[in-house]
């Protein structure tokens, strides 16, 4: 079983959720610090019952085949109201239950959701990959903050997210003709290699298969 210490601050304040995100974020880390990667997991959270569940989801998916090698689905009760900027204190505490069912321990994960695409360069995928150790990878299907060039219509164009002046995420083409997704380093990875994985991990659709298993199974 994947071990996690679960024995983290989650405020249920602004206030306080706002000042831990100022104190974490200098812990992030925007250079690749792994191995081999021979296992991604894709993270998603829904929510039921007027939002008052929270479900989370991962799917851990071979790498580079991406099949489906384990799941795991956890609810519990929605502890923290949902404000702009402040996600990972609603969604985190379902994910850490649902990571700490798996058999299987991921070596990269792929939060649906942003990364240093945030107003306090801390978004869900800084604060999970942090708190379990992992590498992690924001991957959004919306634009959130900053601006960009017009990316080019082919698979695999991209082009950087600029907020004041400093380079937070990219724009990235997945398929070519459709929208594009948003990508950004979470933890112990380098934008550059983000965007590589996310490409490597997507197929014939828009989101790659981390994403579409997860969200899959968070829909449920």
């Amino acid at each position: 079983m994947m071990k996690i210490d679960q024995k983290f601050p989650f405020p249920t304040d602004v206030e306080t959720a706002i000042a831990l995100q100022q104190k974490l974020r200098h812990q992030v880390i925007t250079e690749d610090q792994f191995g081999t990667i021979k296992c991604v997991a894709g993270i998603d959270v829904g929510y039921s019952d007027s939002d008052k569940i929270t479900q989370a989801a991962v799917a851990v998916l071979s790498f580079p085949q991406l099949e489906l090698l384990e799941q795991s689905i956890v609810k519990r009760s929605t502890s923290f109201s949902y404000v702009p900027g402040l996600l990972s204190f609603r969604e985190i505490p379902a994910i850490l239950d649902a990571l700490e069912k798996l058999n299987i321990t991921p070596e990269l994960l792929l939060c649906d959701g942003q990364g240093l695409i945030h107003p306090r360069r801390f978004g869900i995928a800084c604060h999970l990959g942090i708190l379990v150790n992992i590498p992690s990878i924001g991957v959004a299907k919306s634009h959130y903050i900053g601006k960009h060039d017009s990316v080019g219509l082919e698979k695999g164009n991209w082009q950087p997210i600029i907020d004041e002046e400093e380079v937070i995420g990219a724009v990235v083409r997945t398929r070519a003709g459709v929208k594009p997704i948003y990508v950004s380093t979470g933890h112990r990875i380098s934008l550059t290699t983000a965007i590589n994985y996310v490409l490597k991990c997507t197929t014939k659709y828009r989101l790659p298969e981390t994403t579409r298993w997860a969200d899959k199974l968070a829909s449920n």
